[in-house]
């Protein structure tokens, strides 16, 4: 080959790496030989007690008056998760499925108590469900790079996303489309016809939407890219659209930078812009929320402060439990109230220089305050949460969590949460002590 030719080679190598890397299609081993199976046994208690005239309004409460009603609320559950995630068959085209059946069981609880942590699923009557379940599965199709899976999934993105932060998972029923085509660069897009909660059993009622009562939209769609260049720096950008109720676009960042061998400090920025369309539903939206925290880490300490504001006379609101990536939502409030702004501070140890690897306590406060909702649409799906004029309040959330480093129940994580929020009339949300134990033993394999 001549010294051009060579030259040429090289360039179009370099501009093309997947023209001589093989793609996870032509690696793939077969249906059965890259299958892999997981079981996840989880228990949660979610202890509450509610302050200063609070009351839980979940479960048999919603039935009584409020004098009647419970100033506490308790859930104590077993969950049972196993999921089933095939290869991909060999040829230009892989096919596979991914299965999921999830399982939970009443350990403790009642129509008094129950409704407020959503471990467990309600009868009909407002009394907690002995055990509930629910199964699904997805279609999968790659070519080199790219998967398309449709039916029943967890999807994780800013604006649409699985919440699996009580007993159950959260699902989604849709089509969802992942290309790694190219290098550093994530292509995403989906489009869904419905969620499942996290204590649901059924599949037919609609989205999850957090704070809005307006009639619900029936398609939500979406696109994003994530770039990431380095180890160091990712950037991602995606837009969505919750049918005749909103457009949402999310700008989001991460960087870390080492400043030694022991120090890093790092940055976390999100972005969400969100106005009505359509039919507008949930009535007038014009929103535009973000919050930055920065991180500094010295050996096992790290500390966190970080800044979220609001603007627009609605609250932050989202489809899905788990489609907030705010810095400042935390375990009883999301701080996300019309024209809010919040601060944080978060301090984290871990404690593997004292011969304890795997545990670490986290301690964290934030106060919101400037709270003005006055001027919410009086028709829209946010009048009922009562927001006034002035609104403040604060939480300070401690934990802690433990991760088995080894041995037969290595992997097994176990986290112990103390939560408390207090504020005034104007915010909208309950004054509350939370405990919650959580304990889950995960087991994986192939085939």
């Amino acid at each position: 080959m001549s010294a051009v030719g060579t030259r040429s080679a090289i360039l179009i190598a370099l501009a093309s790496p997947l023209a001589v890397a093989e793609s996870a299609q032509e690696q793939a081993k077969g249906f059965i030989e890259d299958s892999t199976w997981s079981v996840v046994n989880r228990t949660v208690y979610d202890s509450r007690e509610y302050r200063h005239g609070a009351s839980n309004s979940g479960a048999r409460n919603a039935y009584k008056s409020r004098s009647d009603r419970n100033g506490y609320a308790e859930e104590w559950a077993y969950g049972l998760m196993g999921t089933l995630q095939s290869g991909f068959t060999q040829g230009l085209i892989g096919v596979g499925v991914d299965a999921h059946a999830y399982m939970g069981l009443k350990l403790d609880s009642g129509g008094g108590r129950a409704g407020k942590a959503r471990l467990l699923g309600l009868d009909n009557d407002g009394y907690p469900k002995d055990n509930y379940g629910r199964g699904g599965a997805a279609l999968k199709l790659r070519m080199s790079n790219t998967v398309l899976s449709w039916g029943e999934q967890r999807v994780k993105t800013p604006v649409f996303s699985s919440s699996d932060s009580r007993l159950l998972p959260e699902t989604a029923t849709g089509v969802f489309l992942t290309s790694n085509e190219f290098n550093a660069l994530k292509m995403v897009g989906g489009h869904f016809t419905e969620s499942t909660d996290r204590n649901a059993s059924s599949h037919n009622q609609g989205f999850v939407v957090n704070y809005s009562n307006g009639p619900k939209g029936n398609a939500f769609d979406l696109a994003g890219l994530v770039y990431t260049p380095s180890k160091n720096l990712s950037a991602s950008l995606y837009t969505s659209r919750y049918e005749d109720t909103w457009n949402q676009h999310y700008l989001g960042a991460v960087f870390s930078h080492a400043l030694d061998e022991n120090r890093s400090l790092s940055l976390n920025l999100n972005l969400y812009r969100t106005t009505d369309e359509g039919k507008a539903l949930s009535g007038n939206i014009d929103n535009t929320t973000w919050s930055l925290l920065s991180t500094y880490a010295q050996g096992p300490h790290s500390f966190s402060v970080g800044y979220q504001k609001v603007h627009g006379n609605t609250p932050f609101d989202y489809v899905t439990r788990g489609a907030i990536f705010l810095t400042n939502a935390v375990q009883l409030s999301d701080f996300n109230a019309p024209n809010e702004q919040s601060w944080q501070a978060r301090y984290d140890l871990a404690m593997t220089p004292w011969g304890m690897p795997g545990l670490v306590f986290s301690a964290a406060y934030v106060r919101g305050s400037q709270i003005d909702g006055s001027h919410v649409d009086p028709r829209g799906g946010y009048a009922y949460l009562g927001y006034g004029k002035g609104g403040k309040h604060w939480e300070r959330d401690l934990e802690a969590r433990y991760v088995v480093q080894s041995g037969a129940a290595k992997g097994t994580i176990m986290s112990l949460r103390h939560n408390v929020h207090r504020g005034n009339t104007a915010q909208a949300e309950l004054d509350a002590d939370q405990i919650r134990l959580a304990v889950e033993y995960p087991l994986t394999g192939r085939f």
